[in-house]
């Protein structure tokens, strides 16, 4: 029993994880169908704001990561995705691509390749201890940060005239720019809110691992986008959906591997991905044209 309820906690951590890093891919995706690799650079650029922000005080620290990513964002989309936002899916797929790869390339020219380590806040190190089992801090940290975000965004994509106008432009976007809505500006919300996400995967990212190098955000864009298409690329209920049965998977099958498989674990884990897709391509929760909620 004491296995099971630390595998089930650890599940849940992992689960929150994979969901922040999917709702930063779906944002992006119902509204432009692009798959935002550049998505990793926002979580890497932020690592580096916390790790050049150290001898500031957290509250401080955590406005700038914010602020930073934000801001990179919505230059990516004016300078990278505006000029190709009329082209071809895979055009745009290979742009967010090679903005990943220019802005990867470009850290590591600045920074050196070497990781980059910093203490984001004492309480990451921190723990609890029921018994025999073990709970991180910064465990009930990630659910809740991920509850307030997926709250908050859902609050604003429904309640709010700005949000409306999101979904209105996701669902049809030149039906949308006929009846007045502004496009460019719809847009640049959605990569702003990418921002938010970003740095709050780098904070957590950053407060787990304790490092950041020039590719440290595309590991978590890549098991996002993975649980994104699991949970249904579109919704939004689908990508928390997706990153909770990916993370609870994962630690499944970390629980009940032999030793000697246990580095083949994230191949297990794709192929039965695959097994699902080929059952369900459009995912665990249907998701039509646009963001869904």
């Amino acid at each position: 029993m004491t296995t099971l309820v630390q595998a089930l906690v650890n599940a849940l951590n992992l689960g929150g994880l994979y969901a922040l890093y999917a709702l930063g891919v779906a944002m992006v995706f119902g509204i432009l169908r692009l798959v935002n690799f550049a998505h990793s650079s926002l979580i890497m650029a932020g690592g580096y704001t916390l790790v050049f922000t150290a001898s500031l005080p957290l509250v401080v620290r955590l406005v700038l990561t914010v602020a930073v990513c934000v801001v990179l964002a919505m230059l990516l989309e004016l300078v990278a995705f505006r000029g190709v936002r009329s082209a071809a899916p895979e055009t745009m797929l290979v742009t967010s691509f090679a903005v990943s790869v220019l802005l990867a390339s470009l850290a590591e020219s600045l920074f050196g390749a070497l990781p980059r380590s910093t203490d984001v806040d004492p309480v990451f190190r921190e723990s609890w201890t029921f018994g025999q089992i073990y709970l991180p801090k910064i465990n009930l940290v990630t659910v809740v940060v991920v509850v307030v975000l997926i709250g908050g965004l859902g609050l604003f994509l429904t309640r709010t005239p700005a949000g409306l106008r999101m979904r209105a432009a996701a669902e049809d976007f030149a039906t949308a720019r006929l009846l007045g809505v502004a496009a460019n500006r719809v847009i640049s919300l959605a990569f702003a809110i990418s921002g938010v996400l970003a740095a709050a995967a780098a904070v957590l990212l950053l407060g787990a691992n304790g490092s950041v190098t020039p590719t440290f955000g595309f590991n978590a864009v890549l098991f996002g986008l993975i649980a994104a298409v699991v949970g249904g690329l579109s919704s939004l209920r689908g990508a928390v959906a997706g990153g909770f049965v990916l993370g609870a998977a994962s630690q499944l099958l970390q629980e009940v591997l032999p030793v000697g498989l246990a580095p083949f674990r994230d191949a297990l884990l794709f192929a039965a991905v695959f097994c699902l897709l080929v059952v369900r391509p459009q995912g665990l929760i249907r998701s039509g044209q646009g963001v869904r909620v």
